[in-house]
């Protein structure tokens, strides 16, 4: 069954989500996570994406943020999941889909949600067991957003809610 049309919206944020075809991982090295992370910054500058807050788990990441024409949101993650995917093929020696399915968009208003989505994005590492505390995950925005650490791939936008 197709999926039905995405609701775009102009200035509201998204919470993006791809998860991993059969839930297989999509991340498996260092290496991979920096790969996506650099072709995030590519690709958000290329279409005006602004990134508020972001989490890499091994076979899904989250992006939280929006960008200056909604039209061009499945243009982004398109060009972002398409490239990350051929690297990875390469890299692995594998064929056909990484993906499961179309990327996932939920509409988050700049309200109190906005945070509490944030804090969820970014506690995702502590809630699947990976780390005790979200400072100890090195693929989240939590060390450039709260404590200010520069992390080698810093790409988040300034948040004004």
């Amino acid at each position: 069954m197709p999926s039905g049309p995405r609701l775009l919206l102009d200035n509201v944020c998204y919470h993006i989500t791809s998860r991993g075809n059969q839930k297989q991982k999509v991340f498996i090295e260092d290496e991979d996570f920096k790969y996506y992370l650099a072709k995030l910054r590519k690709y958000k500058h290329k279409y005006g994406f602004l990134l508020y807050a972001d989490c890499l788990m091994p076979n899904h990441p989250h992006l939280l943020g929006e960008i200056k024409n909604p039209k061009d949101l499945s243009h982004f993650m398109h060009d972002l999941t398409r490239s990350y995917t051929s690297y990875f093929n390469d890299k692995y020696k594998k064929v056909g889909h990484l993906w499961q399915g179309r990327f996932q968009s939920r509409i988050v208003t700049k309200d109190d949600y906005l945070i509490d989505c944030i804090n969820y994005i970014e506690l995702n590492p502590v809630r699947a067991g990976l780390v005790k505390s979200p400072m100890d995950w090195p693929y989240s925005s939590y060390r450039e957003r709260v404590l200010g650490v520069n992390k080698e791939y810093a790409i988040l936008d300034d948040l004004v809610i």
